[in-house]
């Protein structure tokens, strides 16, 4: 379909899309532990991940992100679950969550000087029963367990996140 007939404007509320991964090996998950000289979520951990590239696809552009922030192939993934962030008055974020897992006998080493790592942070296998004493990125305590908690064949949720009136972060999870 054209752009002409997407009804697009610059008045109506737009998204940016983006992806965001969860691999499990056993018991562990691989996290991102952001460098400590970002402006956003230093020192923080977030799932791999990253915006959509004009040209991508989600899965295309999930693919992309996890060689270029822990230097492998990534397995297959499914699609977990998808969250808007409302940013702006008309303005949000599509986050499109998705997970996969690797077998627990494979080892996958990255090395420290990385210029991912250096960039982005440090992905880290950080087992599951640790993850809530971590300084996990804010909405992450909310999505972090439902994630986990999905079930090969679980269908996807659909969840959105914004701030109340009193500057308290509010992720309402559907599905």
């Amino acid at each position: 379909m054209p752009a002409s007939d997407q009804g697009l404007h610059v008045k109506r509320y737009s998204v940016v899309p983006r992806t965001l991964i969860f691999l499990r090996r056993g018991d562990k998950v691989l996290l991102l532990r952001g460098a400590p000289h970002k402006r956003l979520w230093a020192n923080r951990y977030n799932g791999l991940g990253g915006h959509v590239e004009r040209g991508e696809d989600i899965l295309s552009a999930a693919r992309r992100e996890l060689r270029e922030e822990a230097g492998f192939e990534p397995p297959d993934l499914l699609l977990s679950g998808i969250l808007i962030v409302d940013a702006e008055p008309e303005m949000g974020v599509a986050v499109f969550i998705l997970t996969g897992s690797l077998p627990e006998g494979e080892a996958h080493h990255w090395p420290e000087g990385a210029p991912s790592a250096m960039a982005e942070g440090v992905p880290e296998w950080l087992p599951v029963e640790a993850l809530a004493g971590l300084p996990l990125v804010e909405d992450l305590k909310t999505l972090l367990p439902r994630v986990l908690a999905q079930r090969p064949g679980d269908p996807a949720f659909f969840a959105r996140s914004f701030y109340d009136d009193e500057g308290q972060l509010q992720v309402v999870i559907n599905g």
